[in-house]
């Protein structure tokens, strides 16, 4: 396939796997260029066979139902990044020589001259807040940027669309970066490095390299966690351009070609002239909402991608100061009788509620859901000293009950065995009765949550709805 200019796509057999979010817009476009599009896809259900009637209005075949096949003459396999690498499809793509791109290599291959350069975010957690930061940092220096990919505007559209971009902010996902071998950023960042979704990638080996690929080709800097030490093992395995520089991130004090906090000051010792002595202030702790530590990590790691595309301090300052979070994420709901309750409903894995547990000091927990394979442990016995008390709700409750026995016997736990409507209103009710003034009810669930709710919003929005009801 060549570098994707619209004579290139003429008649090419051209086969998309998965409908969904990135799988429509693929085929809208691929057909738009040219392509005899294929979209083949597991289910069919009452939205795939909308979504099937819409592409066939194009001209675009459908084949619901079946995933497994790869079509008669395919030359090109698209996949949403959901796909697992183990599927048959890919197996018969490999074996007929045929490459599999992800919607992030075609928005990269499709991209024109002139284009805007991409600063990519990769991480476990602090993905989305990071890559918020990070356009309002660089909108902030009168830059024409949009925040795009896992989240915001798709990147096809951004490629594509009308609007003309200085530089995009991009979320990756290690399913995007799997698909994505000719992706090279202007720079990036790997924020951190847990455990996650290792049912889809087989391993934690294999998820790191993943996320490493996000440093491939960087041309000025690769920015890596300097208290997550993998990070930075990714950056030195990277091929990256010549002069390209590792700038780490830290909560401590920078030492040269980082970015640190100094005397509650967010400071750059990278982007300086003469950074052995010198240190340029940015922002202050403050000016990062919520204050949280990870999410002073989460600014640094943005100011530190925006210092490599040029950005002056000021801007820093006043991108940060413009930034609100997106609710469920370290959200404060109310106060009610000296207590306090944040609802972190994002916080779906063990990595995110450890960093969500360690920014409060006594704290009554709400946790449970789908555990995806993870354990507890780890979790309990870093966090067991700021626990107050626990309430367990979800499928995988007792996995995180048997951990708090393990590690903080002490630890009152109210384990509920009911996953109806009214069971967040009950946990919000005995996390009440165990909270003392100066406590925080957290939300921090560790686990993801279909098996009660939609998704996190949802979880979310029922824990604040409790909060409100135990108000009124």
């Amino acid at each position: 396939m060549g570098s994707g200019q619209v004579t290139d796509w003429q008649g090419k057999n051209v086969t998309v796997a998965g409908l969904g979010v990135s799988g429509v817009p693929a085929a809208k476009v691929l057909s738009g260029l040219g392509a005899r599009v294929t979209v083949v896809n597991d289910g069919d259900d009452e939205r795939a066979r909308e979504q099937a009637a819409e592409l066939r209005s194009l001209g675009v075949t459908v084949r619901l139902g079946d995933g497994a096949t790869l079509p008669e003459g395919t030359e090109l396999v698209v996949t949403a990044p959901g796909w697992k690498p183990d599927k048959p499809l890919f197996a018969a793509a490999a074996e007929a020589g045929v490459p599999v791109w992800g919607d992030v290599e075609l928005a990269w291959r499709l991209r024109g001259p002139g284009a805007a350069p991409w600063l990519a975010v990769t991480g476990t957690n602090g993905k989305t807040t990071t890559v918020q930061m990070l356009a309002a940092i660089l909108k902030a220096a009168g830059l024409r940027t949009a925040a795009v990919g896992n989240i915001g505007v798709s990147l096809l559209d951004a490629v594509l669309g009308e609007e003309q971009y200085d530089v995009l902010a991009v979320e990756l996902s290690s399913y995007q970066l799997h698909w994505a071998p000719s992706l090279r950023a202007h720079s990036a960042a790997v924020l951190n490095l847990a455990p996650d979704h290792l049912d889809w990638h087989g391993s934690m080996e294999a998820y790191a390299a993943d996320k490493g690929r996000i440093y491939e080709g960087n041309r000025v800097a690769c920015v890596y966690n300097v208290a997550d030490k993998a990070t930075e093992d990714l950056v030195r395995a990277a091929d990256v351009e010549e002069g390209c520089r590792a700038v780490g991130f830290t909560l401590g004090t920078p030492g040269p070609s980082q970015l640190g906090v100094v005397d509650g000051i967010l400071v750059d010792r990278a982007f300086v002239e003469n950074r052995q002595k010198n240190a340029q202030e940015l922002a202050e702790v403050s000016d990062v909402h919520p204050p949280a530590p990870h999410n002073i990590a989460n600014a640094l790691a943005a100011a530190a991608l925006a210092r490599a595309f040029g950005v002056p301090a000021r801007a820093v300052r006043d991108g940060l100061r413009a930034f609100t979070p997106d609710a469920h994420r370290i959200a404060h709901v109310a106060d009610l009788d000296g207590v306090a309750y944040v609802d972190d409903s994002k916080a779906t894995n063990t990595h995110a509620a450890e960093a969500s547990l360690a920014a409060y000091e006594s704290i009554v927990w709400i946790a449970g859901g789908l555990a995806k394979g993870a354990t507890f442990d780890e979790l309990v016995a870093r966090s067991a000293r700021r626990l107050r008390g626990a309430v367990l709700i979800g499928a995988d409750r007792a996995l995180i009950r048997e951990a708090l026995a393990r590690h903080a016997p002490e630890v009152p736990v109210v384990d509920l065995d009911r996953t109806d409507t009214g069971a967040m209103l009950q946990a919000v009710q005995e996390a009440q009765r165990l909270a003392e003034p100066g406590d925080t009810v957290l939300l921090a669930p560790a686990c993801a949550s279909m098996d009660m709710f939609a998704n996190y919003n949802r979880r979310g929005d029922a824990f604040a709805q409790a909060v409100r009801e135990l108000g009124a």
